[in-house]
C-alpha cells in the first residue's frame, strides 16, 4: 500500500476504509513532505465530508 493508492481510492470512491486510515498513522513517521501533504489532504477531504469513512464493496465481474 501506499500513500498515493490510499489517496486515490479514497478520491475515487469517496471512502477511505478503517485499515487505509490505519495505515497512514502507523506509518506517517516514514512518509516524505510530498507524502505528508497527501495526508494533510486526505485528513482534509475527511473534514470537509468529501469523503467519508467506510468500506468499498467489491466489484461484481
Amino acid at each position: 500500500m501506499s500513500i498515493g493508492e490510499v489517496f486515490l481510492g479514497s478520491l475515487t470512491t469517496g471512502v477511505i476504509t478503517p485499515e487505509e486510515i490505519n495505515w497512514l498513522t502507523a506509518m506517517q513517521h516514514h512518509f516524505s513532505r510530498q507524502e505528508e501533504a497527501t495526508a494533510l489532504r486526505i485528513g482534509r477531504l475527511l473534514d470537509d465530508g468529501l469523503i467519508q469513512i467506510g468500506c468499498r464493496l467489491p466489484i461484481a465481474g
